[in-house]
């Protein structure tokens, strides 16, 4: 069948070509900005259950291998998004690193995708009706409605579990000619990993540290006996309210040893020091996203990859507000300096993205090793 659709919850309808996988896929609909870097997109665990529209006109004009998924750990490093939504496919992969084309990579993870539909259009909507479920493939407009409408909620969903490893590894991989390695600090991060990228591995690495990561489910006991100087909240998938077990985790570890966290660990540690988060419209997806630093006024373009956010109103006193937002003066990121604790929204890492706030890196090797 030469003919796909993806059919909103809301009955919009927005017809297509099928390409990679072929099959019916469900999902929340969301748009990134985001120019380039769309493996590190669809390797990126914190998409999961979700299908990514891509707002730039061509993709895949540079094709795939197997060196550039941010999946960290044993199994299947490929992609975890329920599905993939693009304008126009490259039929052509042209670059020396290329080892498979977009529509061969995706084929041969099961990822369904569609092509030739008016993304603009697409992107209008889900900003003026906001994020919302939808279906991917090559049935009736009515059965695709019906199951997207059928689809569970994001809001009360844990996606954690989907996307955690099994057991906990040491990891030791760099930047390698991307990064600036340091002298090892001698240093001992514990990562909990809640859907981790593999770069926010190699940055902590080249910041000097030695790196144990461990799944989402490990208990602030066990954490506390790998005897770390300093612990790490990764990014992770759907909302943070429904990771009643992690905000457990991480409300025994507060005060206990200096913690940083970046994007759900954001929202994990603000949960955990008693605040509250709530879902965004259309979230923040994006490569260009701009953010202030409040203590020293400083802009910084970054990464981001969210649906969900921290309720500034909701922090108690003793936590300071130490990021926004530009766009919208939501929570960027948070300090809590009687226990050792900060985190941004935002993605330092960024692979595919600025470096802007590589320097958070930094301020957690001070923050576990002052000089």
């Amino acid at each position: 069948m030469n003919e796909a659709h993806l059919v909103l919850a809301d009955g919009t309808v927005f017809p297509g070509q099928p390409f990679g996988a072929r099959g019916t896929t469900v999902g929340e609909a969301v748009f990134t900005t985001t120019m380039s870097g769309y493996q590190e997109v669809l390797t990126d665990p914190s998409y999961c259950g979700q299908l990514v529209v891509m707002t730039a006109p061509e993709i895949g004009n540079v094709g795939t291998n197997d060196a550039d998924t941010e999946r960290v750990g044993k199994g299947d490093l490929g992609p975890q998004l329920a599905g993939f939504v693009v304008r126009d496919a490259s039929p052509i992969a042209s670059n020396w690193r290329s080892e498979k084309s977009l529509d061969a990579y995706l084929e041969s993870h099961g990822v369904v995708g569609i092509r030739d539909i008016d993304t603009r259009k697409l992107t209008r909507h889900l900003r003026d009706h906001g994020s919302q479920n939808g279906a991917i493939g090559t049935a009736s407009v009515e059965e695709l409605l019906r199951k997207a409408r059928e689809a569970p909620d994001m809001n009360g969903l844990d996606l954690v579990q989907r996307v955690t490893p099994k057991e906990p590894y040491a990891f030791d991989e760099s930047r390698g000619v991307w990064g600036t390695a340091r002298a090892s600090s001698k240093k001992h991060v514990v990562c909990m990993d809640f859907g981790m990228k593999r770069n926010i591995l190699r940055c902590l690495v080249d910041t000097g540290f030695r790196v144990t990561v461990v799944p989402a489910k490990t208990s602030a006991k066990d954490v506390l006996a790998l005897q770390p100087d300093g612990i790490f909240l990764s990014n992770g998938p759907g909302d943070p309210a429904a990771v009643g077990y992690a905000v457990e985790t991480v409300r025994g570890l507060v005060g206990k040893k200096p913690i940083f966290g970046i994007c759900l660990g954001h929202q994990l540690l603000a949960l955990a020091l008693g605040g509250k988060t709530y879902k965004l419209k259309f979230g923040h997806r994006g490569a260009n996203q701009p953010v202030k630093d409040l203590k020293t006024g400083r802009i910084e373009i970054t990464t981001q990859n969210h649906g969900f956010c921290v309720d500034l109103e909701s922090l108690p006193k003793s936590v300071q507000s130490t990021h926004v937002h530009l766009n919208d003066g939501t929570s960027e990121g948070l300090a809590a300096s009687d226990v050792q604790a900060f985190s941004v929204q935002y993605h330092p890492e960024a692979a595919a993205g600025p470096h802007d706030s590589l320097y958070l890196f930094d301020r957690f090797r001070d923050l576990v090793a002052p000089t």
